[in-house]
Parts: structure tokens; C-alpha cells; sequence
């Protein structure tokens, strides 16, 4: 069996309170291939403001540490649809990304009126086109599609050529998906996914579901995932490694945590992950 070379990116969740230039430091000086960042202010408890849009000087030095590093942009984030929104207040983010290098944004739906968000997400899609960008969905168990089959029905529907799944390994073991029906999709759906484990258990609780997605996931291989079989579903391709721990991070501070994530990944993957055969 040929080995499979890896590509991993640093998640903004993971190292939440970390600015632009932080994150890509920490991800270069930590071995990975990528970063992926929070350009789109999502208001969560503790999160800080770094739209590079809107700073021109953390824009400029956080090119200078791409230039220095070799680090990549893998994707940004979230281009949420939701009520009454303004898709058009996405594109200085979209600008960003593509200066950057950048070549995927992450959307998520959290409306449950269909005809409304196959609309929206159809028309991110049309202005992350003028920018070479994917859109990648990412159903999520607290939002309004929070399925594998969800979020088909919006790929299918929308029908856009740059239009993605993305597949967060905790995301789809909390919707209790199968991977049989993950391996049939269109390999060309697939840009990028989160990597992460979390306890096998599945929270009936709605607080305790989100408490563990933003809070305690765990190392990839110390949980109740089966992280590989997820992954062999889909065909090779970058993961970000979106695991949000205050306790490891507590403990160790956000770049040894950073550390610990690529480790454990890197190890996990080795002689288990092959990606889709065919």
C-alpha cells in the first residue's frame, strides 16, 4: 500500500482568541501545511474582532509571515445564512481570502425556511465565484441542516459548480450519519474537511452537544470516533483540525495544544487513512 501524504490546517476554533498573524506563526512554526481563519466576526464568547478587511497593517504583516513561512490560507469562515441577511456583507472577507491565497469558504444554515437558504446559499455561492473561492457546507447538529442528507439536498438543489461539502468527523458521528452513503457522493463535492475525535457518546442534551463542539473535543484516536472509516468515505484532501479544548488549552497554552493536535493526527492517520479507493 502506497503511504498517503497528509495535509493539515490550523483551525481558528482550535486556538480561538489567536490574531491572523498569531495563528500563522503558530501553524508554520508547528509543522503545518495550513491555516484556516475566522474572517467573518461571528460574536461567540471571547471571540475577537480580526477582519483583516478592515486593517490594512495586520493584512500586510500577516503576508509577511505567509512570505517568511511558506504557510498557506486553506479556507475561511463562516458564511452563515441566516434571517434577514445581507449576502453582499460577506465579500470584503471573500476579498481577504483571495489575496491571501486562500481558496474555500465555509457556509453553514441556521434558518429552517428551505426556499430562504437554498436561495442565500446559492447566491454566496454566485459572489465567491467572482473571487475563485468554493463554498463549502458544513452541517452542523445545532444548526437548521444538520445532516448528511441536508445538506445534500442543498448541493443538489443549488446546483453550483463551485458549491462543496465540507465533513466535520464530530459533526457527522453526532448526526449518527453512515459512511456508506458519505463514499457515493461526487468526489468533486469534496474540497477540504475538520478533523477532530470527541467521546463516543452522542449528548441527547442540546447544551451539552454545543458545550463539547466548542469546548471538548478530543485528541484524534483518544475518543469514540471511528475517525478513519469517516475519512476513507471521502477522497483525499486537506483537514482542518477543528478541536477546541479550554482544558488542553489550560493546560498546555494554545501552541503546544496546536502541537498536540498535529501530532496526534499525524499518528492516527498513519496506516489507517488511505482516503477513497477509486
Amino acid at each position: 500500500m502506497m503511504s498517503m501524504e497528509f495535509r493539515f490546517s490550523l483551525a481558528q476554533l482550535t486556538v480561538l482568541n489567536t490574531s491572523p498573524v498569531e495563528i500563522s506563526s503558530m501553524a508554520a512554526e508547528c509543522g503545518y501545511d495550513f491555516v484556516s481563519m475566522r474572517q467573518i466576526y461571528m460574536g461567540l464568547p471571547g471571540e475577537p474582532d480580526y477582519d483583516l478587511s478592515k486593517n490594512r497593517a495586520l493584512m500586510k504583516e500577516t503576508k509577511q509571515i505567509f512570505a517568511d513561512t511558506g504557510i498557506k490560507l486553506l479556507d475561511i469562515e463562516l458564511a452563515r445564512v441566516f434571517d434577514n441577511m445581507d449576502v453582499k456583507k460577506y465579500e470584503p472577507a471573500m476579498e481577504t481570502a483571495a489575496e491571501l491565497g486562500g481558496k474555500h469558504v465555509i457556509s453553514s444554515i441556521w434558518t429552517p425556511e428551505r426556499q430562504y437558504y437554498l436561495e442565500r446559499f446559492a447566491e454566496i455561492c454566485d459572489l465567491a465565484k467572482q473571487y475563485k473561492l468554493t463554498v463549502d457546507l458544513e452541517y452542523v447538529p445545532i444548526a437548521s441542516v444538520k445532516t448528511l442528507a441536508g445538506a445534500v439536498d442543498v448541493l443538489r438543489t443549488v446546483d453550483r459548480a463551485n458549491a462543496g461539502i465540507m465533513v466535520d468527523v464530530h459533526h457527522f458521528h453526532r448526526a449518527n450519519d453512515d459512511v456508506s452513503e458519505l463514499a457515493k457522493l461526487p468526489a468533486e463535492w469534496f474540497h477540504f474537511g475538520h478533523l477532530c475525535d470527541a467521546p463516543g457518546e452522542i449528548p441527547s442534551d442540546r447544551d451539552e452537544m454545543t458545550r463539547i463542539l466548542r469546548e471538548e473535543r478530543s485528541y484524534v484516536g483518544e475518543g469514540g470516533i471511528d475517525v478513519a472509516a469517516i475519512m476513507n468515505a471521502m477522497p483525499a484532501m486537506p483537514y482542518s483540525i477543528e478541536l477546541p479544548n479550554l482544558k488542553k488549552v489550560s493546560e498546555y497554552g494554545y501552541k503546544e495544544h496546536a502541537r498536540r493536535c498535529l501530532e496526534t493526527a499525524r499518528t492516527y492517520c498513519a496506516g489507517r487513512v488511505t482516503g477513497r479507493k477509486g
